[in-house]
C-alpha cells in the first residue's frame, strides 16, 4: 500500500501548522518603495506520524501578500496536505508566490526525514558547498551609503539598492567606500523616467556589473533593441518560468527567488528553462531566517551570483542557521 493509500485508510496521518514569526532588521532595510524594521515569516511545518517537514515564506509585498494572507492560503491546503498531496501537485492546484513555497519546502523537508536522504541529494543537486553571498547596502543619501561601504568594504560583492534620481552619486559613494568590492545594483523598476543606456553606462564606468530591473514589469518593451553595457537581470519582471519569454533578448540574466517561484520545485524549473535561453542564474531571497534561504542555498550552487544575505540582515536568526565569515555563507553542517 503506498503512502497516500495509507493515508487515506488512517494508517498514516498527516498534520499542516501554520504560524506567523516576527524578526526584527538591524537597523532598517530601504529600498525605492520604503523602509523595513521587521519581517513576518510563515512557517509551515508538515508532521507525519513522528517526523516534521518545515517550510519558511516571506509575502511578496509588491504582489499584494501579506503574512496574513499567506498563511491563510497554506493553511486552506490543509485537508490536501491530510491526503497526501505531492509537490507536482501543488505547482498544478496552487499560484505561483509565498504560500506555494513554504509548502513545497516543508514537502521536501518531510521526504528528506523520511528517506534519510538529504535535500540535495533528493532533487538532484551538487554537494552544496560554502558561497560567497551579495551583502546589500540599503538605499539612502551617498555619504550614508559610502559610510556603510566603508564598515563592509572588504566583503567583496556588494549589493546597492537605487532609487533612480541620484544614483550615479550613489555608486560612486559606495565606489569610494568599498574601492576594491564587485558591485551590483537593484534599480527596483526605479529607472522609468530615465535614459536607461545612459544610466547603464555610467555605471559601467564605475565597475558595475550586474543591474537589476531597471524599468516596471509590464514595461519591458522599453529595453527592445537597446545596448546593455552592463547585464541586466529580471527580478520582478520574471516570478517563474511561464514569464521567460517576454524577458528573453531584454535581460540577460534572471534573479531567482523561491517565494516568488512558489517553492523549490518551481525554482529549479525556472532556471533550467533560462539556461536553456541562454540567460544566466541569479539566486535571491526575501528578508528571511536561515530556514527560509536554505533550499534557495541548495539552487545557489551553480548561480553566477548569489544574493542570499536575508539572514545576515536581521537581528537575530535561528540558533541552527547558517554561519557567516563576512560574505561567507555555510550552513552549520558543513
Amino acid at each position: 500500500m503506498d503512502r497516500r493509500a495509507r493515508l487515506a485508510t488512517g494508517f498514516v496521518t498527516r498534520r499542516l501548522t501554520v504560524e506567523i514569526e516576527r524578526w526584527p532588521v538591524a537597523g532598517a532595510f530601504v529600498i525605492a518603495r520604503g523602509a523595513k524594521t521587521h519581517v513576518d515569516v510563515v512557517v509551515a511545518e508538515i508532521a507525519e506520524d513522528e517526523l516534521v517537514g518545515r517550510g519558511e515564506a516571506t509575502a511578496i509585498y509588491y504582489h499584494g501578500e501579506s503574512a496574513e494572507s499567506v498563511a491563510a492560503a497554506v493553511r486552506g491546503m490543509a485537508e490536501a496536505v491530510a491526503a497526501g498531496v505531492t509537490r507536482l501537485d501543488l505547482l498544478a492546484e496552487m499560484p505561483r508566490g509565498a504560500a506555494r513555497n513554504a509548502l513545497d519546502c516543508a514537502l521536501w523537508s518531510l521526504e528528506s526525514a523520511q528517506l534519510g536522504r538529504p535535500v540535495w541529494a533528493l532533487a538532484g543537486l551538487p554537494p552544496p558547498h560554502p558561497l560567497i553571498t551579495a551583502y546589500t547596502i540599503s538605499l539612502a543619501e551617498p555619504a550614508a551609503m559610502e559610510a556603510a561601504a566603508g564598515r563592509v568594504g572588504d566583503y567583496p560583492l556588494l549589493k546597492l539598492k537605487l532609487a533612480g534620481e541620484g544614483d550615479l552619486a550613489r555608486v560612486e559613494a559606495v565606489r569610494r567606500g568599498a574601492p576594491d568590492a564587485r558591485l551590483i545594483v537593484d534599480a527596483n523598476e526605479a529607472w522609468n523616467d530615465r535614459d536607461v543606456v545612459q544610466e547603464a553606462e555610467a555605471l559601467a564606468a564605475l565597475g558595475v556589473e550586474l543591474i537589476e530591473q531597471p524599468v516596471r514589469a509590464g514595461e519591458e518593451a522599453r529595453l527592445d533593441g537597446i545596448h546593455r553595457p552592463v547585464p541586466f537581470a529580471a527580478d520582478e519582471s520574471c516570478q517563474d518560468r511561464d514569464d521567460l519569454d517576454r524577458c528573453v533578448g531584454r535581460f540577460d540574466a534572471v534573479n531567482i527567488k523561491l517565494d516568488k517561484a512558489g517553492g523549490l520545485t518551481a525554482a529549479m524549473l525556472l532556471a533550467e528553462a533560462a539556461r536553456d535561453r541562454g540567460m544566466e542564474v541569479m539566486v535571491g531571497c526575501m528578508l528571511s531566517t536561515s530556514l527560509g534561504v536554505a533550499p534557495a542555498y541548495l539552487l545557489a550552487q551553480h548561480a553566477r551570483w548569489v544574493d542570499l544575505d536575508g539572514p545576515l540582515l536581521l537581528a537575530r536568526d535561528r540558533p541552527d542557521g547558517f554561519s557567516y565569515d563576512r560574505a561567507i555563507m555555510r550552513p552549520s553542517a558543513l
